[in-house]
């Protein structure tokens, strides 16, 4: 009986130590995606000002239509840029968040 008793002992440890390791994972890929929102904003923020502080020197349409076309060109590109880094940073999240199910049935078979 006390052989049962340490074994399931073992078996909780492991499975514990196992969730400990998948939350700290899980954790570590949520703050860099709220680092690189945050940065992404504070980006995106600064170059809505520089826009419109060019936007406010043109002297003519033309100009003012030409700084128009560059700030949605470039906000453009830099959305798809940012969006195919959210997406892998959350293809990594999920990949983590599905490790200890992997383990799981790994162990089962």
């Amino acid at each position: 009986m006390y052989q049962n008793f340490e074994q399931i002992n073992a078996a909780s440890k492991e499975v514990m130590d196992s969730q400990l390791a998948s939350v700290a994972a899980v954790s570590k890929s949520m703050q860099t995606i709220a680092t690189e929102t945050a940065d992404y904003a504070k980006k995106s923020m600064e170059m809505n000002a520089s826009y419109f502080e060019k936007l406010m020197g043109q002297k003519s349409l033309e100009g003012a239509m030409e700084v128009q076309s560059e700030y949605a060109r470039t906000a453009y590109e830099n959305f798809v840029a940012e969006s195919k880094k959210f997406g892998a940073l959350y293809q990594d999240l999920a990949k983590e968040m599905a490790k200890p199910m992997e383990k799981a049935a790994a162990q089962a078979k």
